[in-house]
């Protein structure tokens, strides 16, 4: 018997995140991610007006740029999990980066609005894709009883970059044109490739060597001094690369687990998405344009979402520290659904906003709304379906997201090219966010009935963490088991060597089925040092 390896093909111990360390890198690349994920769709708007001029095309069809980068963001969901799932996160980080800055670099060279959508849409929505979900995950891996302050403080990157880059990029448009600020915004996502490289996994092979190099210190302190413990020592190596060839086969890890289909909290949320993104993103792409026709000057209209983008900053964070209070994780669906309720209220009562004043007070209760529902949406998911299945949920999220931004931002342009109105478009976008959040809370709350019905575990998880520890303990059972079919029978040396091997616990089950006691010949060593089986365990669990 031995220690779970996984190299042998069996399941490694759930490695406990830090909640700090590196982690706050982490968060730093992670916040970057973000930003420039949510921030650069919106901030390439403030091209729109001279796309529109110089391509001869309307508004629905330069809003088809900020649709197939949302797009590709969420449709690309699945791919990225596969790839993370098979070649890690920072591999795909940095390929990730380096197609997004292409993209846009290949942008400033196009002749016609197709070539902007397949180089600014498809490449940079791609890259930009292939950054944000594994980010995602590794904050999962890096942050457990931190994880909504941590969600909060990455989702900020948001909104500070979206009130950077909007004036940045009505500066660059002054001076140099759509085509050289694509190429200098091209150079600003090589920064992506920056982020992935910090993106440092947590290190299992570091443990697996500190754990050998503890075996072989407790088989010196367990054997005597001379050619018995070097023999004793070379046994156990032997031993153990025995059982490696005899191990079958490990096997292939789940590149896309559709298993979390069964989860009804999954399936409540995922609907409750496809919803609220139809209506989410159709008021800040379109603020710009909408402000501008209004007579508002050019400057002024870009700052309205340097608006957005403050208040924002400040929304994110201080919602995520609510969403990690004691009282407040076990119901984050429900702030989750509040948060939308909110957002969608807004867009409706600030449909008749006709000047600049109006526009300024819409964009303060929709920064705070907005960035309630960004702190909170991934939370949200990790919650239901934990850090462990959270690589393959947010690609299937992600995936049938994509499917309502397609529909909603061109839609929402097609109604303004046919009515010349915003005043429709902001009653049809409040109206989804609304019925997304009532239909959440609605089936949140029958779900929660229906849970209280069914007999409660035997050991209850912590709040917000409860698949992260069920699956945890499943693993450990699932390594045991197998461990203790590929136990055999060992020479006396190699036994008194495999109890300074084994777990306490495991030792005490192994040696009460086999009579207990030490093993004959060598036990006389460990009952000279005062070390036999029930001693080690007492010692050990202090």
């Amino acid at each position: 018997m031995g220690r779970p390896d996984p190299e042998e093909g069996q399941l490694p111990a759930p490695v406990k995140p830090p909640d700090g360390g590196w982690g706050w890198i982490v968060l730093l690349g992670c916040f970057v991610i973000t930003g420039f994920s949510y921030a650069f769709p919106k901030a390439v708007s403030v091209y729109f007006k001279e796309l529109m001029k110089d391509f001869h095309v309307g508004y629905s069809d330069t809003a088809w740029i900020s649709s197939i980068m949302l797009a590709m963001l969420y449709g690309t969901g699945p791919v990225c999990s596969i790839m993370v799932n098979q070649f890690g996160c920072r591999p795909v980080m940095l390929i990730g980066g380096l197609l997004a800055s292409a993209g846009m670099i290949l942008a400033s060279f196009t002749t016609n609005i197709i070539e902007l959508y397949l180089t600014a849409g498809v490449l940079t929505g791609l890259g930009m894709a292939l950054n944000f979900q594994p980010s995602l995950i590794m904050l999962g891996t890096y942050f457990d009883k931190r994880r909504p302050l941590a969600n909060g403080l990455a989702a900020a990157g948001s909104p500070v970059f979206l009130s950077s880059l909007s004036p940045l990029g009505q500066v660059l448009l002054e001076k140099f044109g759509w085509r050289g600020g694509f190429l200098i915004m091209g150079g600003l996502l090589l920064n992506c490739c920056t982020c992935g490289a910090v993106m440092r996994p947590l290190d299992m092979g570091m443990k697996r060597k500190m754990g050998k190099a503890q075996d072989k210190y407790e088989a010196k302190e367990m054997l005597p001094i001379g050619g018995k413990s070097e023999e004793g020592i070379s046994t156990t190596d032997g031993t153990k690369k025995g059982k490696k060839a005899k191990k079958k086969p490990k096997k292939g890890k789940k590149l896309l687990d559709f298993s979390i289909f069964s989860n009804r909290g999954f399936i409540i949320y995922t609907i409750s998405k496809f919803i609220l993104v139809l209506g989410l993103f159709v008021p800040p792409i379109l603020l710009v344009n909408y402000a501008k026709d209004t007579g508002v000057p050019d400057t002024e209209a870009a700052f309205l979402l340097s608006i957005i983008g403050f208040i924002d900053i400040f929304a994110r964070p201080a919602c995520g520290m609510v969403a990690g209070l004691k009282w407040v994780r076990p119901h984050v669906a429900y702030l989750f659904s509040f948060s939308m309720l909110f957002n969608g209220l807004t867009d409706i009562c600030s449909a008749r906003a006709s000047n600049y004043t109006g526009l300024v007070i819409f964009c303060v209760f929709f920064g705070i709304s907005y960035g309630m529902v960004g702190a909170l949406q991934f939370e949200v998911l990790m919650a239901i379906v934990g850090s462990q299945k959270f690589s393959s949920a947010i690609g299937l999220v992600l995936l049938i997201e994509a499917f309502a931004v397609l529909i909603g931002p061109p839609s929402a342009g097609r109604l303004v090219d046919a009515l010349k109105n915003y005043e429709v478009i902001f009653y049809l976008a409040g109206s989804e966010v609304v019925l997304s959040a009532l239909f959440l809370g609605v089936a949140s709350y029958c779900c929660l009935n229906r849970g209280k019905k069914e007999p409660p575990p035997e050991n209850k998880p912590s709040a917000g963490g409860g698949s992260d520890t069920e699956e945890a303990e499943s693993d450990v059972q699932e390594a045991e088991e197998r461990s203790s079919d590929n136990h055999q029978p060992a020479h006396s040396t190699d036994n008194a060597v495999v109890v300074a091997n084994e777990e306490p616990n495991h030792v005490a089950e192994e040696q009460r089925g086999e009579g207990g006691g030490c093993p004959a010949g060598d036990g006389e060593v460990l009952a000279r040092d005062g070390c036999n089986a029930d001693q080690m365990v007492e010692r050990d669990s202090f």
